[in-house]
């Protein structure tokens, strides 16, 4: 199994056996208890045979390259997000293929519906690891917009007409609580075409939404109206991402403005992302490409609102399309066991989903979608 997923990866290949057995016990006795660890701790419970000198000439070295500081000049050592990036790849390198079958593939394949499969994911990550779990698969949808037409139908009665680049059709008919004139209708679907044709329909509704939650101000009535109609008829067509989340709560824990915790500013953003899912879509739509198996640990993190944060993520295929799933947690979590129940997840969920697409194809043959 390929040892590493690393969106960053760091080089501790210069750095001798045995400062990386100390950092090793470092970083786990700060990870069990919170507190800084010092010399003598680690010289008289560590394990390690060398004396109190010894260990603390190697926590110098080690903390002149980037793995652990000091948080005050009487306390012990805390691993920098470079140190707990030495011990992660450690546990990667020495990762096991998890096994065949286990009692959450079981659990899985009483869940029915892809929804409640990856519903029970993020529940069975949160519950295991204690951190915020979620479970994303993203949209399918590849085709890209020719054409919005709104026709007046009777009344106040709009339809609206959606024609795709691959030739596929798709209408609604829509009730505005007023008449607009088709001289507007037409201006306000000749703007929307202007603008999106030939774009892709989920970028061309991400677009719309996006413009909506703009001060209405900026709109006049017109064009406010042209895109509600397109974002209502849209929403039925473009296959929506179904992203899955469960262990908020536990964040809540780890809030604190001191030492390696959770600054409560830094939780609000995260919890803004998770109530706007777009914004958290689009941080694991970064990942789902890469490797099989991803750590992300603090300010490895392009963006600001995660450096706070470490994420596990594993992708899945279902047969047809790659998901992924995974846990958002601080930097100080159990690493060891997150990422052994993350890929024993992701496994699981993997077979459940190609043995469901499965059974359906042979049941059902191949099916012709219509939009």
């Amino acid at each position: 199994m390929t040892p590493l997923s690393a969106k960053h990866d760091v080089a501790t290949d210069d750095l001798p056996k045995r400062s990386k057995n100390i950092l090793a016990v470092l970083v786990k006795h700060y990870i069990d208890t919170g507190e800084p660890v010092s010399s003598l701790w680690l010289a008289e419970h560590g394990g390690i045979k060398l004396s109190s000198a010894s260990v603390r000439n190697i926590m110098c070295d080690l903390e002149e390259r980037g793995y652990v500081n000091q948080p005050h000049k009487s306390a012990g050592r805390i691993p920098t997000d470079h140190g707990y990036r030495c011990f992660v790849d450690s546990i990667l390198q020495c990762r096991q293929e998890p096994h065949k079958t286990s009692a959450v593939e079981a659990r899985l394949r009483q869940a029915g519906t892809v929804d409640d499969i990856l519903s029970n994911v993020s529940h069975e990550l949160s519950v295991a690891s204690h951190h915020l779990g979620f479970a994303f698969l993203p949209q399918t949808s590849t085709e890209n917009l020719e054409r919005i037409d709104f026709v007046p139908v009777d009344g106040t009665r709009i339809l609206v007409v959606v024609s795709t680049q691959g030739g596929q059709i798709a209408h609604k008919s829509i009730d505005l609580k007023k008449t607009i004139d088709q001289k507007s209708l037409t201006l306000g679907a000749n703007y929307l075409n202007r603008e999106f044709s030939g774009r892709p329909l989920r970028e061309v509704r991400s677009s719309i939404i996006s413009m909506l939650r703009q001060d209405r101000m900026l709109y006049d009535e017109l064009l406010s109206s042209a895109l509600r109609l397109a974002s209502s008829t849209l929403e039925e067509i473009v296959p929506q991402t179904k992203l899955f989340f469960e262990g908020a709560g536990f964040l809540a824990e780890e809030v604190s403005d001191h030492d390696d915790r959770v600054p409560l500013g830094t939780l609000r953003s995260l919890l803004s992302m998770i109530e706007r899912k777009e914004l958290l879509v689009r941080l694991l739509n970064e990942y789902i490409d890469g490797a099989e198996l991803t750590v992300v640990i603090g300010t490895e993190h392009p963006s600001p609102d995660m450096q706070h944060f470490s994420l596990v993520t594993s992708t899945y295929f279902d047969g047809q399309r790659t998901g992924s799933i995974g846990v958002i947690g601080p930097r100080r979590m159990r690493y060891s066991r997150t990422i052994a129940v993350v890929d024993r997840v992701s496994q699981a969920v993997s077979r459940v989903l190609l043995s469901q697409t499965t059974s359906s194809s042979h049941s059902h043959g191949k099916g012709i979608q219509k939009v």
